[in-house]
């Protein structure tokens, strides 16, 4: 398969928000979002803005850095968001459950490189960073499978 991809430079806050409630109106079951970059690059930020999108009552999403795991019911389904950071290897996430969510949630995975071999070859990586002005973030969106070639900058950005 061809890799494709679109960087992206997200100039504040309010425009992460943006571009997550962009991405968060084409998920559907079944989708994974794998959510790479240093501590503080944005994706927390990233996934509770997309989150927040798709709940029909608003309420607090919390980082799950010590839960691990946090359940939704979205508009768009189940939605699982979870923070690996803290597992030494694939075979924690699979006792999380978490393979078998990528089936029939939609799945926002920070510090996908835990899942090494079980990370869906169908999932969107997205890759944040700190741009050179405060505030900004550079966004690199990377997939193999066509299910995301209606992703253009000029539509999501």
């Amino acid at each position: 398969m061809t890799s494709r991809h679109i960087t992206l430079t997200l100039s504040s806050p309010e425009a992460t928000c943006h571009f997550a409630r962009r991405i968060g109106a084409l998920l559907q079951s079944g989708d994974v979002l794998l959510l790479s970059g240093q501590i503080g690059a944005g994706k927390t930020h990233f996934a509770r803005c997309l989150i927040q999108s798709l709940l029909v009552v608003p309420e607090d999403v919390p980082s799950p850095t010590f839960t691990l795991v946090q359940t939704y019911d979205t508009t768009a389904g189940e939605l699982w968001h979870a923070d690996l950071y803290r597992l030494t290897g694939p075979d924690e996430s699979v006792e999380l459950g978490l393979t078998e969510a990528f089936e029939s949630a939609i799945c926002l995975v920070e510090w996908p490189d835990r899942l090494q071999d079980l990370a869906p070859r169908d999932a969107l990586n997205l890759t944040f960073a700190a741009a050179p002005e405060d505030d900004s973030r550079l966004a690199t969106l990377d997939w193999q499978t066509p299910r995301w070639d209606a992703l253009r900058a000029e539509q999501i950005a």
